[in-house]
């Protein structure tokens, strides 16, 4: 039997859908409208952009709705001005919104005193920026402890702390260095650092990786990827990067003017995008590394079990006018792949099931491979490409049509994205 071929991102523990996780964030109609006094503002939004950029205001954020569950990496994706960063900031309430409301964990943010503000941003929620904040006049060690000196955690459990953040980014001998000794990607990680010594349940993330270099950035996505895995935070993460966005983020929420486009996963944003304006936007993806195989899968339509008799299976064969078989066992746990010419031989041989003639003549993927990994096989032997979950039970195949036609969606001329 052939094994898998290697994954890109963490197994699923299978193909169907699992629950979904608690609701860490959860907005509801959240706007912002800058250049007017509150209540002017919320007074104009029923008349939506127009009323308020006639009385002079700028809608930032428009009656946004949406969830992030407890330990997801949610991406908001949208081009300058779009309203991404405002967005995120008022989970935090650095930005007031003008109206809506956002929950944290149950807790309603928005009607929060000062005294409970300042303990969900001390206790709750960390924040990194595209520029790295960082204190040229205190050591690396220091840098990464700020966040709980604010808190008032003595000295020493502060600094072990922090030397245990520099350590998990890769910075742990660099604990005595200034700053400004650091290249632009060690910066950045010791703001990330900084981040997670605070033990926060929340990363706001706003661009963080967007002035670094492309090779320093790739990195450092995949020590975000890395760490995720490891710890499981609820991270929200602004780009403008369509191809970081897809790379990283469990769904994402596309922004245009202040407005949710569309917010899903990356392969169903490639794969159906709402409107022409996220048409353009992915326009140039290359679809063959965000869509997956459990995007192309289709049933397993010629299946038998190992125990039936080799001239039922091989009759099924000849109506489909098929050339092989999947044979699974009494758990659907795939155990090889017959041809007709295999069946014709058990059968003139008087074989009483199919035992005798499983075979290897397939290939496997699992649900979350890219189909770059396997694009190549399609089409190369007597059964389609098995896609199949951890325990090795076959969940469906991956055709080469069903490939081709994913692959081949025709490109818009038009680009709303220039």
């Amino acid at each position: 039997m052939s094994t898998g071929l290697p994954t890109t991102r963490a197994p699923l523990a299978d193909a169907l859908p699992s629950a979904a996780p608690p609701v860490m964030i959860e907005g509801s109609g959240l706007s912002k409208v800058y250049g007017l006094p509150e209540r002017r503002g919320a007074q104009l939004l029923g008349g939506g952009r127009e009323a308020v950029t006639a009385a002079g205001g700028t809608l930032a954020v428009h009656d946004v709705d949406f969830t992030v569950g407890r330990g997801e990496l949610f991406v908001v994706m949208g081009l300058s001005g779009s309203g991404k960063s405002t967005l995120l900031r008022m989970v935090n309430r650095l930005v007031e919104p003008t109206s809506g409301t956002l929950r944290i964990d149950g807790a309603e943010v928005t009607g929060m005193d000062a005294d409970a503000l300042r303990e969900l941003r001390n206790r709750r929620i960390s924040m990194v920026f595209q520029h790295f904040a960082l204190f040229p006049h205190r050591s690396v060690r220091e840098n990464a402890a700020y966040g709980l000196r604010i808190r008032g955690v003595t000295a020493k459990e502060r600094l072990a702390r922090a030397d245990a953040a520099l350590h998990q980014v890769g910075l742990g001998n660099h604990g005595d260095a200034r700053p400004h000794a650091l290249s632009g990607g060690m910066r950045q990680r010791v703001g990330l650092a900084r981040a997670l010594a605070t033990d926060a349940d929340i990363l706001l993330m706003d661009e963080p990786f967007s002035a670094l270099d492309p090779l320093i950035k790739r990195n450092m996505q995949d020590l975000l990827l890395e760490l995720q895995a490891e710890h499981r935070r609820t991270v929200v993460f602004v780009t403008h990067d369509l191809n970081e966005a897809m790379r990283i983020g469990s769904r994402i929420m596309v922004m245009k003017d202040g407005a949710v486009v569309q917010c899903g996963t990356g392969p169903e944003i490639v794969s159906a995008p709402a409107d022409d304006y996220v048409s353009d936007f992915v326009s140039d993806v290359d679809r063959s590394r965000v869509l997956t195989a459990s995007a192309v899968m289709r049933p397993a339509l010629l299946t038998a079990h190992v125990g039936e008799a080799p001239a039922d299976v091989l009759e099924r064969l000849a109506n489909a006018e098929a050339t092989g078989v999947f044979i699974v066992d009494d758990d659907g746990l795939l155990l090889g792949a017959a041809r007709d010419q295999d069946l014709a031989d058990a059968l003139r041989d008087g074989e009483p099931d199919l035992t005798g003639r499983v075979g290897d003549a397939y290939r496997t993927v699992r649900p979350d491979q890219p189909l770059a990994d396997f694009l190549h096989l399609a089409g190369q032997g007597i059964v389609p490409v098995a896609v199949v979950d951890t325990a090795g039970r076959l969940l469906g195949v991956a055709p080469k049509a069903a490939i081709l036609s994913a692959l081949a969606q025709p490109r818009r001329i038009s680009r709303a994205h220039a």
